[in-house]
């Protein structure tokens, strides 16, 4: 862990929106899906949602370049789970729906708001159970003949405009996510490894330095071999 490594974890870490997030509705396409994590990560997002009837994931490592290491992924069966929950919270959902009779302009949304966005699948984009329910729909204005984007390209149009609102808003100029969860992600992202064995045995996480290594590892690697 080098210092410059571990000031960028942080600098990462105090930008992340734990009030922003993506519900993929059925994507299957391994690529689509890489690109939309690794768009996710760009703008600060930490935890997304895929919904399959198989709770199937499988991104392409390629596309994602990392990524997702860096975003949390939650699979559900149903599409109305996440939305529902999301929505108890405080979240407005909406859902990426190319039919620009009924969908708002994506810039016209206020993404400095708890939000979160439905992506749909590839063919028949976003399912009906979830236009049911979601609180609006929004569109990315076609002037060609094709009808809409890829399913990542119209994701990075939405969330380019989130993270320009945001900015603006001093949205990621101090650190949002909560203080347990900042450091157990701190520690997870410094020592992968090390986390790995403490969650497989249900230790608890050691200490930190400033530097991101152990204060005590010697008294680590004592409990280790005990356990």
């Amino acid at each position: 862990m080098t210092p410059q490594r571990f000031e960028k974890i942080q600098q990462v870490l105090n930008r992340r929106q734990p009030d922003l997030t993506v519900i993929t509705d059925q994507v299957h396409k391994g690529q689509n899906l890489s690109a939309i994590l690794r768009t996710c990560d760009a703008v600060g997002i930490h935890r997304v949602h895929a919904v399959y009837d198989t709770g199937y994931f499988r991104p392409h490592t390629g596309t994602a370049m990392g990524s997702q290491k860096w975003v949390k992924t939650e699979v559900h069966r149903e599409i109305t789970e996440p939305i529902e929950r999301l929505q108890r919270q405080g979240f407005q959902v909406f859902a990426a729906h190319c039919d620009e009779g009924s969908a708002m302009d994506y810039r016209e949304v206020d993404y400095t708001r708890p939000t979160a966005l439905v992506l749909g699948a590839e063919k028949r984009g976003v399912s009906g159970p979830a236009l049911d329910i979601v609180d609006g729909c929004v569109v990315v204005p076609m002037m060609g003949m094709s009808e809409s984007y890829n399913v990542s390209v119209a994701c990075a149009i939405i969330l380019a405009e989130a993270q320009r609102q945001r900015a603006i808003a001093g949205l990621y100029r101090q650190c949002r996510l909560p203080d347990e969860e900042y450091h157990r992600l701190l520690f997870e992202w410094c020592q992968p490894v090390i986390a790995r064995f403490c969650r497989a045995r249900d230790l608890a996480y050691p200490e930190l330095d400033d530097t991101g290594h152990l204060v005590n590892p010697q008294q680590f690697s004592a409990l280790a071999n005990r356990s």
